[in-house]
């Protein structure tokens, strides 16, 4: 948790906890440079918004657009996310829920994850791939 504090506080935003509508997790001021989570979170939801909300201020948004969203929900994936330990809780089990208890964050996360950051060819997953060969983070054969 005090890493992703220190991460907001790296880019000059206040975290803040308030009694925020039914639904709403969090919200990224940027004229502020302030992010309001609710008061309601568990500790994995907690950790996910205040991540995604980080996405936000890492890219400057003003205002949400799908755009942005999935901007945000990449950076979070990214930050919350370490490639190493994926491949090896992966070879365990696949299922979303399990894994993200193990991160302590939410199933989406996960989601976000396998969809922005994983590439897989022929048995094989690479994290961050580029175009070539040797040209990804982190490979996993599966």
């Amino acid at each position: 948790m005090r890493a992703l504090l220190a991460k907001a506080g790296e880019y000059g935003v206040h975290v803040h906890l308030c009694d925020l509508p039914r639904g709403t997790r969090g919200l990224y001021d940027h004229a502020d440079r302030r992010i309001f989570l609710s008061l309601r979170l568990t500790q994995n939801e907690f950790r996910s918004t205040l991540a995604h909300e980080i996405g936000h201020a890492h890219y400057g948004h003003v205002g949400s657009t799908p755009t942005h969203e999935r901007q945000a929900r990449a950076y979070a994936a990214q930050l919350l996310i370490d490639p190493a330990e994926y491949a090896r809780l992966e070879k365990i089990s696949y299922d979303s829920h399990w894994l993200a208890d193990e991160f302590s964050v939410t199933p989406e996360i996960i989601s976000d994850y396998q969809q922005f950051h994983l590439t897989r060819v022929a048995g094989t997953t690479y994290a961050r791939a580029r175009m070539g060969v040797g040209q990804w983070a982190h490979r996993a054969a599966i």
